[in-house]
């Protein structure tokens, strides 16, 4: 099943990614320079050729109708003049961005990061990577539940709970953004292993795909890794393979 992202016809929605890509990542390569904050001035972006068609209420309009709140426009405390940015997504590195330190897990008791099947092939054996973009994104929390707007794409079919105590505790760094999306700059290497996924569920079907970083229901040698094992101490050793190996003996001698 294909998650590609269907082409708008609604100018409102084409103006919204117009300004997430120029604010997020475009910014440089369209002769702009960010100011502290990561906020452009709104009357440079209107000057230019690609926004030129667009007016000041149009980009009200995009601002407060956005579902996930992307944006943050605001009058400068000196000039007045407006200004706009994205509050997350970035790939371009943003001086002062505002994003509070999340130091306590007991306050987000649910992290998850939205994806899809055939990535998730991949995140299984090496983490989630933040790739080009500054950090890895989560919610706090399910999409439509407690508030929860951004974060996450809903159409998503993978979701990974991430065990944020145990990377906090190992000194990974979260953050929380202006609209409160989860952000994670990873290790050293830009990822969060999977040893920090605390479940993951195939959200179409229900079934637990990983518990406490241990993949369920694949091949090792010539066992099963079952939930009930990963369940019970969160690694696999010798003797549960043995274990499991002796109950499929009996099973087919009673056969």
């Amino acid at each position: 099943m294909s998650h590609k992202r269907q082409k708008t016809t609604d100018p409102m929605v084409k103006m919204s990614k117009a300004l997430s890509y120029l604010l997020r990542h475009g910014a440089e390569k369209k002769g702009f320079k960010l100011l502290p904050g990561g906020f452009l001035y709104v009357d440079e972006i209107l000057k230019h050729d690609e926004f030129k068609s667009m007016t000041i209420d149009d980009l009200k309009m995009v601002v407060e109708n956005n579902d996930k709140k992307r944006f943050t426009l605001e009058a400068e405390d000196d000039t007045g003049r407006l200004k706009i940015r994205a509050n997350q997504g970035h790939s371009l590195q943003v001086e002062d961005l505002d994003l509070e330190p999340i130091t306590d897990a007991s306050k987000y008791p649910v992290v998850v990061h939205g994806t899809f099947q055939r990535p998730y092939k991949m995140i299984e054996k090496e983490g989630l990577k933040r790739m080009t973009r500054v950090h890895i994104h989560f919610a706090p929390g399910e999409p439509g539940t407690g508030g929860v707007i951004s974060g996450m794409r809903s159409s998503c079919t993978v979701l990974i709970y991430l065990n944020l105590g145990k990377a906090l505790q190992d000194g990974l760094m979260f953050f929380l953004s202006a609209n409160n999306v989860i952000l994670s700059p990873g290790n050293e290497q830009g990822v969060i292993p999977p040893l920090y996924f605390d479940k993951v569920i195939d959200k179409s079907t229900g079934q637990v795909l990983l518990r406490d970083g241990v993949p369920l229901n694949k091949e090792i040698g010539f066992t099963v890794v079952t939930e009930d094992m990963a369940a019970r101490a969160g690694v696999v050793t010798p003797e549960d393979i043995a274990a499991e190996f002796d109950k499929k003996k009996n099973r087919r001698k009673k056969k």
